[in-house]
This record gives structure tokens, sequence and C-alpha cells, in this order.
């Protein structure tokens, strides 16, 4: 299968237009090596010809055009057919969600969603409602623990990843709130997990990783109190619903006793100094043999 990496920052992209951090402040001046990031996003496909998007985020138009593989066929006609088939995703969050507005165009929009997102997406942001309004949505409704077939062998199965980070939406009582998805190439029994968002490795978590070959992970922080020393927030990563990379019990820790092959991170928040690539935290996750995704980065796996 092949995955691209249409978006790789948190939300607000990198640099973030109200922040001067370091990071963003480098990548504007070019003081230091660094790439601008679009928010973050996938597209996997079994065969390049048919797309599914994973989250859609408010830049999925630039990063569709970005993408030759995602541009339309056209026709003499005028057709506007295209490869994306369907949007997958992990939660209700606006950073992965506000595309799809952006994707009002067409003759209609199949999205893939748990029972809880689709909730908040309706009756919460009344996103999905406002969206109805210019196409046909066809809900699929996600069950983690339930293996799904996509399309030429592709599938997928969701598991639930658990989160206390308080809803903007609703009373977060229900699961479902936040999901990963392992997908699955059925003729080379492959695997890719795409973890964007991770508050906490839980063994469960850890469960669905084994013997993927890939991981894309949550890399919001570098720190857990990254946001506090910088004073662009109240709260630490982990309340904010994500696990930093480093320190006890910090991602780099958890995954590197696993060993998966190949390990990215992604959904990188622009005050992460690994966005500078002469950065020391840059070159201890080289180190250990893992990568920091770029937009535009394509992985066949």
């Amino acid at each position: 299968m092949w995955v691209r990496v249409l978006g790789s920052a948190a939300g607000g992209g990198f640099p973030q237009w109200n922040c001067a951090c370091p990071p963003c402040r480098a990548v504007r001046d070019g003081s230091r090596p660094a790439r601008p990031r679009t928010q973050s996003s996938i597209a996997v496909s079994a065969d390049r010809r048919r797309w599914f998007l994973l989250n859609a985020s408010p830049d999925v138009h630039a990063q569709i055009e970005a993408c030759p593989a995602l541009h339309p066929a056209g026709g003499p006609d005028g057709s506007r057919g295209v490869p994306l088939q369907a949007v997958l995703l992990t939660d209700a969050e606006l950073d992965h969600t506000l595309g799809l507005l952006l994707l009002r165009e067409g003759s209609g929009l199949v999205v893939h969603a748990t029972e809880a997102t689709r909730d908040t997406l309706y009756d919460g942001t009344a996103l999905l409602r406002t969206l109805e309004a210019y196409c046909p949505v066809e809900w699929r409704p996600v069950v983690p623990g339930v293996d799904v077939p996509l399309a030429d062998g592709l599938s997928y199965r969701a598991f639930d990843v658990p989160t206390t980070k308080r809803p903007r939406f609703g009373s977060g009582s229900r699961g479902g709130r936040v999901v990963g998805y392992r997908l699955t190439d059925g003729r080379s029994g492959r695997a890719v997990v795409h973890l964007p968002v991770v508050q906490e490795l839980t063994p469960a978590v850890c469960a669905e990783l084994e013997d993927c070959s890939c991981l894309l992970v949550d890399g919001t922080c570098w720190s857990d109190d990254e946001l506090l020393r910088l004073g662009l927030a109240r709260r630490t990563a982990r309340e904010m619903g994500h696990l930093p990379i480093s320190g006890p019990g910090g991602s780099l820790e958890r995954l590197a006793a696993l060993g998966v092959p190949r390990t990215v991170y992604t959904h990188v928040n622009n005050t992460n100094p690994i966005l500078l690539e002469d950065a020391p935290e840059r070159r201890v996750l080289e180190q250990h043999g893992m990568e920091v995704a770029v937009d535009g980065l394509e992985l066949e796996v």
C-alpha cells in the first residue's frame, strides 16, 4: 500500500499564524533549517488509483493540489471524477474535520466515523448538518475492533484511544471519542497504524501496534510542560490529550521498546523543537531510528 503524508503539523500548522515561538521564528526568517507544514492528514491507497483520506484538515485544498495522485481525472465533457473515495475520521476536532466543508462541491461524500464523533459533528459543531446542505453525506459507522474492507484488498480496523481531555461539545462520557486506525494490505499482509492523537500508550493501544510495518504517531509536544514554559497555554500536553515524546513514560521511551520497523512522528505542534532539523531533540529521535514527518512524504509499505 502507499501512504502519502498530506499534512504533518498539529492544529494551526507550522508556522502558526499568531505565534512567534522559536521554531515559528526560525522557519519564517530562515535562521535555522526547518520546513513549513500544513495540518495533519494522510491519504492511503492500495493501487495508487483509489485513495482514502484519514482526517480532513482545513488545509485539504492545498494538500490535494500538492498531490497529483489526488487530482481529478477530468475528461472532454468537463467531468469532475476524483480518486478520493472516502474520509476516515479519528475524532471530531476542528483541525481534523473542517476540511469536510471544503469537499462540499462533490456529488457526495462518504465519511467513516464513530457514533460519538458523528454525533459531535452533527449536534455539537453542526458541521455535518452544514455539509449536508451542500452535498449528500453517507455515514459509515466505525466500530472499534471490527475489520472493514475498503478497496483492492485494503481494509482497516479502528481501535479506541482513551482520553480524559475535556470535550468542547457534549459530555465526553462515551467511548469512541478518539480512535486510531490499523490499515492492512491483504495482498502483502503488511499494516500501517495511524495514531495522530494519543494521551497514553496503554497495553490495549500497544497491542494494536504489534507486527505493524509502519507507525505514524502523535508527536505534538516534545515535553509535557512545553506550552506552559513558553507561556502559550495553561495545560500540559497530557492534559490536552497528547502524550509527550520525551521524559519518563513518554512516547519515545515506550515506542523504542516495541521495535516497530518504521516510526514516523506526525501531528507536530509548532512549538516542538523537532521541527528544527539541527535541534538536539531531532538528533535524539534519529539516534533511535525514528523520523519526523514532512508534508509530501510518501511511504510504500
